[in-house]
């Protein structure tokens, strides 16, 4: 066995070096946390060969004195931190002091920088272990870091390193995560002499769309949420805009890019009610947190972190964001800034052209969606038989009553499937049962928790021949089965009888749909039900109990379905993470068609 003796500092460096810096894009962001530590307004990036070859980064923040610079190359010297009390309440993005010493160790490294205070800036090289002394050099202002040759002298890691084009992209992830962070600061990256990225400073959702694209920006809705210590912020982009892949995830926790499973975990159940299992959200979200609270110190890279209260975040998260994307003020023009008015004051009905309101619904809409009014004033004569064929014009509408109803009101219906609607803007096209489905479904949530799910008796009691475990699991929890709105006897060891459903549901398929509904509470048993489960059974109940394709509406059912798809939450995807209605403006239909040229 060798006897133990202390490494060569060249290799404690190259050790810590292949944590801090994996590939060119970790060296890239520890440069550039170090000039926003700096006080930078303004950081140029440049890179050659998806930054093997070069990284050079300038900004025009405080410096480093002349009498600094050896030091700044020194593993564990830094400027942010001094004690251990210090280490546990960091504002600052970099603090080990370690990652420029780790970049030195595996490239040809060349820092210039002026101080404030000093007449001209100074330079100094480093290739390895050999570090010059500091000379005077060229520099208005701020500091410039050249990186050449990375992992030079380490030919075996730069085996690992992928194409010039893949370093890049990893690069220019690091470099929008930064960018989005500090919208206040100019960036500049340019790859291979060509410029990529140009953001000027400014408002967060500038910066937002700059880097995400104009359509995650119109797809996107705020948050701001404050909560003791804690404030969430950013946008989160509405289900319309899901992705296959996490490219378009970006939470900041006081400004620091991080990637965390208690974060993901939050987000992922926020979005659980409106989107597929195999689709990704997007969002940008900065987290505004006491730093006593959190433990950054966890990884060198310090993408991972710690926190004091997880679960009191977690809850945090989740409602800020389940709040937004449940809100009924979703249902406005995407591409509008301003929010319409969610009242619903009742709408003349003077002239019988005029489309109907859910003020008015048939006796089949009462049964079948749930309405609560009054249908015996309603006069036959007054019902449109046959949808109209011309669009039906609104001129007498105020502007405030057009914006109260932003779904606008029924033309027709197409094909049994889809509902026509006009509103100011343009068309508006329903999946019928999709809505339905999102309707019934939010409805018999708030009833399952409030304990009150309607239920219906049946006139003449639905039999159905049932397995042995069928009965049992009636036997078994006929309980939860009451909670849910059903009552069921047993008749045989091979009968059931479904005597009561939810009033919700009185139209559904009773035989298919009790034998789903006994099946899923076999699966998960009854506490399941009550807990993680409850919201898969509830959106089985509802897809059954939606009205069907090919199910002839009157323009006052689908009126109504309009009008209760605007007090909805989550009212723009089905339970399944479908979209249930889409608008195209009166100016894309008129670029159709051609008008104006």
């Amino acid at each position: 066995m060798s006897a133990i003796k202390p490494l060569p500092e060249l290799l404690i460096n190259q050790i810590a070096a292949g944590e801090v810096v994996e590939r060119p894009a970790s060296a890239l962001k520890e440069i550039l946390e170090n000039s926003i530590d700096a006080g930078a307004k303004k950081i140029i990036v440049h890179l050659q060969q998806g930054g093997i070859k070069q990284i050079r980064v300038t900004d025009d923040g405080a410096g480093i004195a002349k009498d600094e610079l050896l030091l700044a190359l020194t593993r564990h010297s830094t400027s942010k931190i001094s004690s251990l009390d210090d280490l546990y309440r960091i504002t600052s993005l970099g603090f080990r002091g370690e990652a420029l010493a780790s970049i030195a160790a595996v490239s040809q490294l060349t820092l210039t920088s002026r101080y404030t205070d000093q007449e001209h800036a100074w330079q100094i090289q480093a290739e390895g272990n050999t570090v010059s002394q500091p000379m005077p050099a060229a520099l208005a202002q701020g500091t410039q870091l050249d990186v050449n040759e990375l992992y030079f002298n380490t030919p075996a890691r730069r085996k690992f390193l992928k194409s010039d084009a893949t370093e890049f992209a990893h690069c220019e992830e690091v470099f929008k995560r930064i960018a989005l962070s500090q919208c206040e600061i100019e960036f500049v990256l340019q790859h291979n002499g060509k410029v990529r990225h140009q953001l000027r400073a400014g408002h967060s959702v500038q910066r937002i769309a700059s880097i995400l694209g104009e359509e995650f920006n119109q797809t996107a809705m705020p948050v701001d949420e404050q909560s003791a210590d804690m404030r969430l912020h950013g946008m989160v982009a509405l289900p319309a805009y899901v992705r296959s892949s996490r490219d378009a995830q970006y939470f900041f926790v006081n400004n620091r890019f991080v990637s965390d499973k208690l974060i993901s975990h939050a987000l992922r159940e926020a979005y659980r009610d409106v989107l597929h299992t195999d689709k990704h959200p997007a969002f940008v979200l900065f987290l505004e947190i006491n730093p006593e609270s959190v433990d950054v110190n966890v990884h060198p890279t310090k993408t991972e972190v710690r926190f004091r209260e997880p679960r009191a975040l977690h809850q945090f998260i989740f409602h800020a964001v389940n709040k937004v994307l449940a809100a009924p003020e979703r249902l406005v023009n995407l591409g509008s800034s301003e929010p319409i008015s969610r009242s619903y004051p009742a709408y003349s009905n003077a002239r019988s052209a005029q489309p109907r309101t859910a003020a008015q619904p048939s006796s089949f809409y009462r049964t079948l969606f749930g309405a609560e009014t009054d249908i015996d004033a309603l006069s036959p004569r007054n019902i449109p038989i046959t949808p109209p064929i011309a669009p039906i014009s609104m001129p007498e509408m105020e502007q405030t009553q057009a914006e109260t109803y932003p779904l606008g009101f029924a033309l027709a219906q197409l094909h049994g499937i889809y509902i026509l609607a006009q509103n100011e803007r343009g068309l508006v096209v329903v999946d019928m049962h999709a809505a339905h489905e999102r309707i019934l479904y939010e409805k018999l949530k708030r009833a399952f928790d409030d304990q009150t799910v309607a239920s219906q008796s049946l006139l003449i009691p639905v039999t159905l021949q049932a397995n042995g475990v069928e009965v049992v699991t009636v036997e078994e929890h006929h309980q939860i089965l009451e909670q849910l709105g059903f009552r069921i006897d047993v008749l045989s060891p091979t009968t059931l009888a479904v005597r009561s459903v939810p009033v919700a549901l009185q139209h559904a398929d009773i035989a298919r749909l009790t034998r789903e509904i006994l099946h899923e509470i076999h699966e998960y048993g009854a506490s399941q039900i009550l807990t993680a489960k409850r919201n898969e059974i509830l959106a089985t109940m509802a897809c059954h109990g939606a009205v069907r394709a090919n199910r002839k509406l009157t323009i006052d059912e689908m009126n109504a379905l309009l009008r209760d798809m605007e007090k909805t939450e989550r009212a723009d995807q089905c339970n399944h993470g479908r979209p249930t209605w889409f608008e195209t403006s009166l100016a894309d239909l008129d670029k159709l068609f051609m008008r104006g040229k």
